[in-house]
């Protein structure tokens, strides 16, 4: 069962119809496929059990049952007696032409291979059939074992796999028995209490005896490797044969079997020998392959694997009737025929299915207003409709409902509200930097005049002078280095590092200043009276939105917008009197729907444009009821049409945008703020402050080395004074002492005096 799970998905089908016996070996069988193919995401549609004593009526009833099925990959696991007899009832009931996939168990490949001749009915309707048989390596032994069994029984009928095996197993319990022998074991019987619950009774259960050595002997026949004619013979610890293999047959023409392939667990699906691989497992996907198949109705061409219960049915295909937006889908008037870009995508990809599909369109509302899309794909889970097209968006809770098909358009929903121009006025200018930078980049140039200031204004001439001439220096010297025409000239190396630093921020500053007011003045600004969903949200404004689409519980169960503030609109007209008219006067303060939607609206309506991003990742598709195999075929072709471009020219030809596109309905660009530049006024504010550090720390060493020699300078001179006052002052009273002798006793203190005040002064100067 996992070979022909592995078949199945090799194949890329999904549904499976199983006719299986209704006995342990059947539905044990039938059990362990589904198991398989529910791991490659296959499953099996619908089961068809037979009784083990079936009839001919039985066997008509059933494929009658599996004839109004939609599937047609059929797996047949029954016995060998009557096999062939469910075949050629389903021949004459025509299934077994063009169209349809039998895949037997290996049932089929042992009456081949027992069977050296088939009646020609019999070989004629298993024609196109794909069994299995077990792998037998291809040896001298296991050919000349099959020569002594054609002379054995004269030709009258072959040697399967299973007879080979058989052969093998008695030479392995040969061997088991002989090793267990000459191990001096013995071999005796005891009487099984287990079984004394079966005492009476025609079998006489109760009679039976155990092999007392029964586990040494399993032992060794699992430890016991021979090569028979089968091949090489070795066990797991499982129990299971180590190089077990199928060989996948295609019934065909007279010769009866044809190997396209081999699988095994350890290489899958190969159309090499497994042997060959050397026991490595290699089951990439590049490395799955068969030979070519000839199937039922002698084709070469692989089945799609299902089709409509009933001949001639023509798909019931409901399309919307809108009443605006006619450009997607809309009814001609008068007549059953629709026109638009979905029609023409799904007429398209039905022409690229390799098979005939009839349909036909159906129309779905009244014309005057828009139908409910739930609704409408409600008609297909009640079998009104098979299929529905149009603008119909893949949602979560629609997949619930039916499948959709590859998305053939990716329209998210977006935000749609009035548009002002800001045009140029006589302060244009000024728009590039917001007000936050234009105070901190004028702070910055009179911050980078002070501080060169500072630097310079010791030892050059041009920073010197009366404090007006100075802050007049200061503001022109900040400003002319925008243009770099200051004519002052920088002395100081801590000057011209900082100079150099503050030229490279005016260069970035001017550089960007220049490119936002180019395209402030060149490009066309627009302005909104909302920024996006986000502000929509926390507003209490009216917002507008298709009606009958699937916008209205998602802007409430996912946005929480309350529904009160939700109006709903039927056609564009609508939806343009709403936003004119905006919140205060009836209307809407914005309309969020699709985005194909809005670029058709706003092709002719330059007065409105998109706020925002597309804050949904939708899509539209086609829808099929659930697990129909339509909607896998509709994607593959729709794929197809977007690979060769063909998917483009129908957008471009219903959908093609003109002037006042949303290409035109830009979001206003910012103006450049503070954050954009922090870096660079954070090099020049770091640059001025090392400098001034730099500067502070040279200016505090000298005062400190000039003050220390200027008091040593002091100290020596007035040591120096003292001593004359001390000399002056002793000639002085040697003379008052004389002149005391002359005079009798008169004091002269006037000449002290005075030499005691020009030491004062000396003081004083220094």
């Amino acid at each position: 069962m996992s070979a022909i799970a592995e078949i199945i998905s090799y194949y890329e089908w999904r549904d499976v119809i199983a006719i299986y016996i209704d006995d342990d070996h059947g539905r044990n069988g039938i059990a362990a496929l589904g198991d398989q193919l529910a791991e490659k995401r296959c499953k099996i549609s619908y089961k068809a059990p037979m009784s083990p004593k079936v009839s001919r009526n039985e066997i008509s009833d059933t494929l009658l049952k599996v004839l109004l099925k939609e599937s047609r990959i059929i797996i047949l696991h029954i016995y060998a007696t009557w096999g062939l007899e469910v075949v050629d009832v389903a021949q004459k009931m025509g299934m077994m032409k063009s169209g349809y996939v039998w895949i037997a168990t290996d049932w089929l490949s042992t009456i081949l291979d027992t069977e050296t001749s088939l009646s020609p009915a019999a070989t004629d309707s298993i024609q196109g059939v794909l069994t299995l048989r077990m792998h037998t390596l291809d040896s001298e032994l296991k050919r000349k074992f099959v020569s002594r069994w054609s002379n054995l029984t004269g030709g009258l009928f072959g040697l399967n796999t299973y007879g080979l095996y058989a052969y093998d197993t008695v030479w392995l319990l040969a061997q088991a028995l002989e090793a267990f022998l000459n191990q001096g074991r013995n071999i005796s019987f005891s009487n099984d209490l287990g079984l004394t619950e079966f005492h009476g009774g025609n079998l006489h259960f109760d009679n039976l005896s155990i092999f007392d050595g029964g586990n040494m002997l399993l032992s060794g026949i699992l430890e016991t490797k021979i090569s028979g004619v089968s091949g090489p013979i070795k066990f797991t610890s499982d129990g299971d044969l180590i190089y077990n293999a199928y060989e996948v047959i295609n019934v065909i023409g007279t010769a009866g079997i044809r190997r396209i392939g081999y699988w095994s667990n350890s290489s899958g699906l190969s159309t090499v020998p497994p042997e060959e691989f050397n026991g490595q497992i290699n089951r990439s996907l590049s490395n799955q392959q068969l030979y070519g198949v000839i199937w039922p109705g002698q084709t070469t061409e692989k089945p799609r694997g299902w089709a409509f219960s009933s001949n001639e049915k023509q798909l019931r295909v409901g399309v919307p009737v809108r009443i605006s937006f006619h450009e997607f889908a809309s009814l001609v008037y008068g007549s059953d025929v629709f026109h638009g870009y979905c029609i023409d995508v799904f007429n398209a990809a039905v022409a690229l299915l390799p098979y005939a599909l009839p349909y036909k369109f159906i129309p779905f509302g009244d014309g005057h207003r828009v139908p409910i899309y739930d609704d409408l794909l409600q008609k297909i889970t009640t079998n009104e409709f098979d299929a529905v097209v149009g603008d119909v968006t893949i949602t979560t809770n629609r997949t619930k409902m039916v499948d959709f098909t590859q998305p053939y358009i990716e329209s998210g929903l977006v935000v749609v509200a009035p548009v002002r121009k800001l045009n140029s006025s006589a302060w244009a200018f000024l728009r590039p930097f917001n007000p936050m930078m234009w105070f901190v980049t004028c702070l910055f140039f009179l911050a980078v005049g002070v501080i060169i200031w500072i630097l310079e204004r010791r030892t050059n001439d041009d920073f010197q002078g009366i404090p007006r001439k100075q802050f007049a220096t200061i503001v022109w010297f900040s400003f002319s280095t925008l243009f770099t025409a200051h004519r002052e000239k920088i002395d100081s190396a801590l000057g011209r590092f900082v100079l150099l630093i503050w030229l490279f921020v005016v260069l970035i500053l001017n550089s960007s200043y220049t490119a936002s007011l180019t395209s402030i003045l060149t490009v066309e600004k627009l302005s909104y009276s909302v920024k996006g969903i986000e502000s929509l949200i926390i507003s209490d404004d009216p917002i507008g939105y298709q009606s009958g689409s699937f916008t209205e519980n998602y802007l409430i169960e996912e946005l929480n917008i309350d529904k009160s503030r939700l109006v709903p609109l039927d056609s564009a007209e609508d939806f343009e009197k709403a936003l004119i008219n905006g919140p205060n006067k009836g209307g809407v303060a914005a309309v969020v729907d699709k985005r194909a939607y809005m670029e058709l609206f706003l092709s002719s309506r330059c007065e409105f444009g998109i706020v925002g991003q597309e804050f949904t990742k939708m899509g539209w598709g086609f829808a099929f009821p659930r697990e129909s195999p339509l909607a896998i075929d509709m994607s593959t072709a729709i794929l197809k049409l977007s690979e060769s471009g063909e998917l483009q020219k129908i957008h471009d030809k219903w959908l093609s945008r003109q002037a006042c596109s949303s290409e035109g309905a830009k979001e206003d660009v910012d103006r450049l703020s503070l954050k954009s530049f922090w870096g660079l006024f954070l090099l020049c504010g770091s640059a001025c402050f090392i400098a001034l550090l730099c500067y502070l720390i040279k200016m505090v060493y000298q005062y400190m080395g000039h003050s220390c020699r200027s008091s040593q300078s002091f100290v020596s001179f007035v040591k120096e004074k003292e001593n004359k006052v001390v000399e002056e002052a002793d000639k002085s009273r040697s003379n008052r002492k004389r002149r005391k002798k002359i005079s009798g006793g008169r004091r002269f203190d006037e000449d002290e005096s005075v030499n005691v005040s020009n030491v004062g002064t000396c003081l004083c100067w220094r």
